[in-house]
């Protein structure tokens, strides 16, 4: 894939991903052709500000998880009222890694 689409790429959706994987994601979308851009353009990353917000106001009832498509801790969050507040309380630390380890897993499927 052209350098100049993959700076873009990665200047607009730094955000979405840990630091460590961008030079992954560099080197993986370099050697892309370019008939997977229209579905890297088309991606539903996640934003794991929003996820933080959403934990901090309604983490008790699972909701940060079932946006980000962990189903099964969402149900578990939900059914435990947030763990009785501790796993909800521990979740605001950890939802942004969760996060954007989910945009990660995303991005590999087209890669």
């Amino acid at each position: 894939m052209d350098s100049q689409k993959v700076d873009m790429f990665l200047m607009t959706n730094a955000k979405y991903f840990q630091a460590k994987h961008l030079n992954y994601i560099r080197e993986r979308l370099q050697v892309a052709d370019d008939s997977k851009w229209p579905l890297l353009q088309s991606a539903d990353l996640k934003d794991p500000t929003t996820s933080l917000i959403i934990s901090i106001f309604a983490g008790s009832l699972g909701i940060d998880r079932f946006i980000i498509g962990d189903t099964g801790l969402g149900v578990g969050k939900l059914l435990t009222c947030g763990g009785l507040g501790i796993w909800a309380i521990v979740d605001w630390f950890l939802i942004s890694d969760a996060t954007k380890a989910k945009n990660m897993e995303k991005l590999q499927m087209f890669l």
